[in-house]
């Protein structure tokens, strides 16, 4: 996905605005299993996927639960570092090599100061990310992992072909095994 298509699902920017945003944002190429963000740590960037796909976890009693997969065209953030500038809960692995465009922090508080469209851009960029958090809480307390494992193959099938069991299954707060079932009475 190119950065003017990332940067226009948010919001679309007048061209000015744009050009001065995508002045602080560079692309990077890291490699499968690479930690992007870790826990107790202060995160200084922002991420947009290119390519690839990552997965955000915490760590409970010695288990990886992994709450989110972020893929192509979507944003790789601790929401936590960015509002607050206090460290983050969770980890982010890339699950698949990935070519990231990386905007610093800092720059983007700078740009929200400069211009109103970009200040405008964020609001609705943490709008945006909001809203995906309260799906997946709501998703996660009032559907059962058979309801979320189909949603999941219905809204995400790549999901399905790209990510190892283990990883979904963790997703959908079950075991392997129950995953196993889900699927076999899926078919």
């Amino acid at each position: 996905m190119t950065l003017n298509e990332i940067l226009d699902q948010i919001w679309v920017l007048p061209e000015e605005s744009k050009q001065e945003l995508r002045k602080y944002i560079e692309l990077v190429s890291l490699p499968k299993g690479y930690h992007l963000m870790g826990i107790d740590k202060v995160e200084t960037s922002v991420y947009f996927i290119k390519k690839g796909i990552v997965r955000a976890y915490v760590l409970q009693d010695d288990n990886e639960v992994t709450f989110c997969f972020i893929k192509e065209g979507e944003t790789v953030i601790s929401m936590k570092s960015y509002v607050e500038n206090q460290p983050g809960y969770e980890i982010i692995e890339l699950l698949e090599e990935c070519d990231l465009y990386e905007l610093k922090i800092k720059n983007l508080r700078q740009l929200f100061e400069e211009d109103i469209h970009i200040a405008n851009w964020g609001r609705r960029f943490a709008e945006q990310e909001l809203i995906k958090t309260e799906e997946r809480l709501i998703s996660r307390q009032f559907r059962t992992a058979g309801e979320r494992y189909k949603d999941l193959m219905k809204q995400h099938p790549e999901f399905l072909q790209r990510i190892q069991l283990g990883y979904i299954a963790s997703y959908l707060g079950i075991t392997q095994v129950s995953l196993s079932r889900i699927r076999a009475e899926i078919k």
